[in-house]
């Protein structure tokens, strides 16, 4: 696993954390760069940038953004998509090996096969996946708006819903739909979130609220929970993470048990220093968010490595589909 800043003071010594957050800073002014920061960063990387949040907000700032160059801190399908929202920018990101568990259970080829196997179906894609799947696509959407994009489309059509089972699962029992498909796919750090770990964190802290992201192999258990009167209706919540960072600054409890990256609960506990933030498996910590090291973001500035770059062609069909989730006219309602 990549190192922290704390890692990294124990093995080298004192570490000025406040001299590296100014050569950072005085570097993107001088590079005229923005620093993007996703919730599942390290702290010293979220606390640095100019913007913290989920993936498809920060690209949506990035197209906004006056900077000519986007330092995205995240994995690679998220600068990405940053790139294909803001074409004419420079966006670099500090290791582009930094993928997706989930991103990469699906490419355009596998995707082009299950559209021929069902013709006239419409391709609803999450957000979580690359451009080229993006280009294959009709409609994407993010975990807090899926049923909303989904709910839009006509009661009639053939649905192919990709790549995460379990936020399809979500959508399609939400909704009722038996003419949606769904492929297997998976994030490896939220199908470990499973729900026997929900339960017993439920039974040792039976006055804790639940923050529970969709994509997490819980999340039917969580419902569970709820129907069968374990947990009140109240205190559990399906939520994306740009939807905890909300749910965070007006949460009346004491305690709120966290089921996702454990990354986003620095984010929450900046927000709101009153309430306790918990993660319901401390062992969920994604890899590859973690591989965007302090030292990789100055390296990064100094350097001008790892440039993004998506061909012209995909990145004009990738953002029609984009576009399309937009149109719905659900600003708020972004975030993976």
């Amino acid at each position: 696993m990549s190192r922290s800043l704390d890692d990294v003071t124990a093995v080298q010594g004192a570490f000025d954390v406040a001299a590296w957050a100014d050569e950072v800073r005085a570097l993107a002014a001088q590079r005229d760069a923005v620093i993007l920061a996703h919730n599942y960063q390290v702290p010293e990387i979220q606390d640095v940038a100019h913007h913290v949040g989920d993936s498809l907000a920060l690209s949506r700032i990035a197209a906004k953004a006056d900077a000519s160059t986007i330092v995205f801190c995240g994995v690679h399908f998220m600068a990405e998509t940053a790139k294909i929202l803001a074409y004419d920018k420079t966006v670099l990101i500090p290791d582009e090996k930094a993928g997706c568990s989930l991103a990469e259970t699906i490419n355009g080829e596998q995707l082009r096969a299950w559209k021929a196997q069902h013709p006239g179906a419409v391709v609803v894609s999450y957000v979580n996946t690359t451009a080229e799947v993006k280009a294959e696509t009709d409609i994407c959407c993010t975990s807090s708006n899926a049923v909303d994009v989904v709910a839009s489309i006509p009661a009639d059509r053939e649905i192919l819903f990709c790549p995460d089972q379990f936020l399809g699962a979500h959508v399609q029992r939400t909704l009722a739909r038996d003419n949606m498909h769904i492929w297997m796919g998976e994030c490896h750090v939220h199908a470990g979130i499973n729900g026997a770990e929900l339960r017993r964190r439920v039974m040792e802290e039976p006055e804790a609220d639940l923050y529970i992201h969709p994509e997490c192999g819980c999340a039917t258990s969580a419902l569970y929970l709820v129907e069968s009167g374990v947990v009140p209706k109240e205190r559990a919540h399906i939520l994306s993470t740009g939807g905890m960072g909300e749910a965070a600054l007006t949460t009346k409890a004491k305690k709120v048990l966290i089921a996702t990256e454990t990354g986003i609960i620095h984010q929450l506990q900046k927000s709101n220093p009153l309430v306790i933030f918990e993660p319901i498996n401390r062992a969920a910590v994604c890899k590859y968010m973690k591989m965007i090291t302090p030292e990789k973001l100055l390296a990064c500035l100094k350097n001008g490595r790892d440039e993004v770059t998506v061909p012209a062609d995909i990145a004009d069909r990738a953002r029609r589909s984009v576009e399309a989730m937009i149109a719905l006219g659900t600003p708020s309602k972004t975030g993976e």
